[in-house]
């Protein structure tokens, strides 16, 4: 009823003020393409918007869409605090284990957040994750104050990205086009609580037809939570040479490190006594991220673009620490006067690719239309050294005895080609149809262990290929030039990952047997705006998940059996609506007030049993089934306050639906929690800015996800309350 009675609202709001303006206008004409990706939101206070219908070469008609607007967000950018930063993006679920802001983990939908390996993670177009298809986490994630956008796409994302459930999430990065001037420098610096520091500083300009952009990032705290210090550096540049005859070649590299020490899980008991302790002060956590790209862009006429992409990632995790169950304590041996031997994991990426995509228009009977097609090639290769005996001793130090009991490699080949057409049937109905043909290759070969006599045990050299092909399809019917129904339908595909293949250490186990996981997604929604009063955009949803890999709970609820738990359906209802009623009554820009609403409902659950559980009905983990993020924006004269308040239901971490914590913590209800934020900013001058914020301003305790292996195992406490200041400047 609570659920029910949060649409309605929404609903009201604004249907019959959009049926009033729709009797005052009857202009069909649309954007239909955007020659310049920079301009996004430039001229806009609002770090909302939805995507126009062509951008570059990507079609985004008839998609749901969101995109964010990084230098609009009231909200804590220095620490990549997502769940302001997307705070208007209805139905987003967010892990808010790692208050370091360094892995995020985002998902939607009722799929796993886990490090948002169900979206295709992408930086400026091109792949950043650690391997898309094998082992799609995405240990990486560019630091935010250099980041001008956000785009995310729902499901059809799934035709022009890759075949993910969750769709697309793409950083766009900054490049200096922005700058008029050969020369200009920025800085932001941040200090807060338990001993944040932020430095922030970047140089960009534009002289001729070149412009260029470099940042060196640094950021470090002691975290709240006993044993959570880190650090990260991140420099990027980016030039950019725009040649007479409308070539432009891009040349970018991004280099990130990050290392942090984690304070492990706790149980129920733990969070409830003190939700700020650690019972491991030995596990470490090591991450270094290259991400080359070379990108050319042709823009042979006005209708006519083409775009190449050659991009790598060149990646390092490295883990070690103590990572048996929080049940055991992590002490000093009496009889040696040392601690256990830690576990060391190393994993080395190694991938490169190739994309190319072609858009054009086209003329057919009285209308213009657009296709779009592409090609990408790629190939990538994992390492994987785990499970050796480490050291004994307290610090991040990867020295190891002997050899690695697992020394594996996975390679993955894809080549995928697709195409996307927008018919116009007339100037208000556009349908788009595409399709996507898939090849995908994987590989292992290596040791697994060893035998008590000594001698290895080689995996056979498994191969696995297949082919497939994705259909989907699309449509718009723009009632006037700012409002429109839309819909799509579109299959989808999630191969088994590298990391199925073996259990990470900690209670989970694998089923050896895991097969692909098939489905679609389907979208139809009505949204606009109505001047610069209103925007929204509300619609209903379907994600059909066949042989979905989930989590069983066996031996008593100490263990976490991942295995193709079944099939799932999720439905529900996305909601947005932003409203600046003071643009009624005065025109007077001096004034802000911004209210906003983004609400999400999801009926994610399993349609039939496990063998090894009775999940018929059941439902699905780590699925809130409310979430909902409202908030007012307020100001005067360059000053700005905003609150936020953030809800997200209760949520189970196994198919079982165990509402009774284990002893270990690592299965149970995730109980539902509202958290609040208040974030304040002031313009002194076009080059000078300062924001301040609390986070979580009534210091509610709460937990966001329950973990098997790393970086619990256990129940994983999100930060209390905490706060910042940043000072910027522009010269």
């Amino acid at each position: 009823m609570w659920a029910k009675s949060i649409l309605f609202w929404q609903l009201l709001s604004f249907i019959f003020p959009l049926l009033a303006s729709a009797q005052q206008t009857n202009d069909s004409s649309h954007i239909k393409y955007l020659p310049d990706v920079t301009i996004v939101g430039k001229n806009s206070k609002s770090d909302y918007a939805q995507m126009p219908e062509i951008v570059g070469t990507n079609i985004y008609a008839g998609k749901k869409n969101s995109l964010i607007i990084l230098n609009n967000v009231q909200g804590n950018v220095s620490t990549n605090n997502m769940r302001q930063v997307l705070s208007k993006v209805p139905g987003i679920h967010i892990w808010e284990s790692d208050g370091s802001g360094i892995q995020i983990g985002i998902a939607s939908r009722g799929l796993s957040p886990n490090r948002s390996w169900e979206f295709n993670v992408r930086q400026n177009g091109y792949d950043i994750a650690a391997d898309p298809f094998g082992y799609p986490e995405a240990y990486y994630n560019p630091q935010l104050q250099a980041v001008q956008r956000i785009e995310i796409v729902r499901g059809q994302g799934a035709l022009q990205y890759g075949p993910q459930f969750g769709g697309l999430v793409n950083y766009i990065l900054r490049n200096g086009n922005e700058f008029d001037k050969p020369i200009a420098i920025e800085t932001q610096q941040t200090i807060g609580s338990f001993g944040l520091f932020n430095s922030y500083n970047a140089i960009g300009g534009k002289k001729g037809n070149t412009h260029y952009y470099a940042f060196f990032d640094h950021r470090s705290a002691n975290g709240w939570r006993a044993n959570s210090n880190y650090f990260t550096n991140s420099g990027y540049v980016t030039v950019t040479h725009q040649f007479k005859n409308n070539i432009s070649l891009t040349f970018e590299l991004m280099h990130s490190h990050v290392r942090s020490k984690q304070p492990g899980g706790l149980t129920d008991q733990q969070i409830a006594a003190n939700a700020q302790q650690s019972e491991r002060g030995r596990n470490w956590f090591d991450i270094t991220w290259t991400t080359p790209a070379l990108i050319l862009n042709y823009e042979i006429n006005k209708q006519t673009r083409w775009n190449t992409k050659l991009f790598g990632t060149i990646g390092d995790r490295n883990s070690v620490g103590f990572m048996q169950s929080i049940l055991v304590k992590d002490v000093v041996n009496p009889s040696t006067n040392n601690y256990a031997n830690r576990v060391v994991n190393l994993d080395q990426y190694r991938n490169y690719g190739l994309e190319s995509r072609f858009i054009t228009a086209y003329q057919l009977g009285k209308q213009e239309h657009n296709i779009s097609f592409g090609i990408r090639a790629y190939s990538g290769q994992t390492n994987r050294q785990a499970e050796n005996k480490g050291t004994t001793g307290t610090g991040y130090d990867i020295s190891i005895e002997g050899q690695y009991p697992t020394d594996v490699s996975f390679d993955s080949k894809n080549a995928a080609v697709f195409v996307e057409n927008i018919f116009r049937l007339n100037n208000k109905f556009i349908v788009i149809p595409g399709v996507r043909m898939e090849y995908l290759e994987g590989a292992v070969a290596g040791r697994t262990g060893f035998y008590n006599t000594g001698i290895s045990t080689q995996l056979q050299n498994i191969s696995r290929s297949r082919n497939f092909v994705m259909a989907g399809i699309g449509a718009e019917y723009h009632i006037h030039a700012s409002t429109e129904i839309y819909a799509n339908i579109t299959q989808a595909y999630r191969p088994i990952q590298f990391a199925n293949l073996q259990a990470p250490p900690g209670t989970d186990i694998i089923d050896p047997n895991l097969k692909d996981a098939r489905g679609y997604n389907f979208d139809i929604g009505f949204r606009g705006k109505l001047k610069d009063i209103v925007k929204f955009d509300v619609s209903i949803f379907q994600l059909q998940y066949n042989n979905r890999v989930g989590v069983i709970t066996t031996n008593n609820g100490l263990n976490r059996l991942v295995t193709n738990v079944g099939n799932s359906a999720s439905r529900g209802i996305e909601s947005y609506i932003e409203c600046n009623p003071i643009k009624v009554f005065a025109k007077d820009n001096r004034l802000d007030f911004l209210i906003f609403s983004s609400y999400a409902y999801t009926h994610a659950r399993y349609s039939a049993d496990h063998k090894l559980a009775a999940t018929k009905g059941m439902q699905v983990e780590n699925a809130p089934v409310n979430i909902l993020r409202t908030g007012i924006t307020a100001g005067v004269n360059g000053f700005l306050c905003t609150a936020q308040v953030s809800y997200v239901g209760e949520s189970f971490s196994d198919a079982n639906n165990t509402v009774m914590p284990s002893l270990n913590g690592t299965v149970g209800l995730i109980p539902s929690y509202t958290v609040s934020d208040l974030t304040f900013s002031y313009k002194f001058s076009n080059g000078l800015s300062c924001k301040s914020g609390i986070n979580n301003l009534f210091n509610v305790t709460y937990f966001t996800r329950r973990a098997g292996g790393y970086p619990g195992p256990g129940a994983m406490p999100a930060d209390a309350r905490s706060f910042f200041i940043t000072l910027s400047a522009k010269f």
